[in-house]
């Protein structure tokens, strides 16, 4: 049954799941391979929970000599909408972003996994309906998004993008991209659409600049 959030009946605690370069955006889905035995343990008992929530974070960049890094304070919440169990006992899961969230603290109990109280506020947006980004200049974004995808050899299915919404469009491109993991998490930030497809543009930007650089360098 199809589940429709507010502010009042997101859960106070939710799982969470480190997973350093995956992201999830607000309406946006995102595939998982799940193989650790304390992630099969997560999956199992989110599935019995109403709200099937797991809460995607990502580890911030430390120095590694100082233990465990700790984990960035804003994620997003994903909805798990579909699983697969494999004959080797891993779960293919999708997950549907729903809100981003602010860790307000964290537990360790005899779950093998994290849970940490979250909070909702200032993320009511994500619970609405899709972004528009009235200054979006579609043909141009395209032309550098061609430009980017042929000099990192990536490929894609264009026509797709070029009918995609201005959201799906950008918060899939944030997602797909070979970003640092510092840049996702900025990305993930961002207050609304329009910044996030401006730092969009300007990450492959200087992604273009870098290379051109290089070459001129071997040159």
């Amino acid at each position: 049954m199809k589940t429709m959030f507010n502010l009042s009946n997101l859960p106070a605690n939710i799982p969470v799941f480190p997973l350093t370069g995956a992201l999830v955006l607000p309406r946006a889905r995102l595939p998982l391979n799940i193989f650790e035995t304390r992630y099969l343990q997560m999956i199992d008992d989110v599935l019995k929970t109403e709200h099937r929530l797991i809460g995607m974070i990502q580890a911030r960049d430390v120095p590694s000599d100082i233990g465990d890094p700790p984990l960035h304070k804003i994620g997003c919440a994903g909805r798990i909408t579909s699983f697969t169990e494999t004959d080797d006992g891993r779960y293919l899961i999708s997950i549907k972003g729903i809100s981003r969230y602010r860790i307000l603290d964290t537990q360790t109990s005899f779950k093998p996994y994290l849970t940490a109280d979250v909070g909702w506020a200032n993320f009511e947006r994500d619970l609405g309906v899709e972004e528009n980004d009235d200054s979006f200049d579609r043909p141009k974004f395209l032309n550098l998004l061609g430009a980017y995808f042929e000099t990192n050899e990536l490929q894609t299915d264009w026509e797709s993008l070029k009918e995609a919404t201005e959201e799906l469009l950008i918060n899939s491109l944030s997602m797909m991209c070979p970003f640092e993991p510092e840049e996702r998490q900025a990305l993930l930030e961002s207050p609304c659409l329009k910044t996030r497809r401006e730092m969009v543009a300007t990450l492959m930007e200087f992604s273009l600049r870098s290379q051109d650089e290089d070459e001129g360098k071997i040159q």
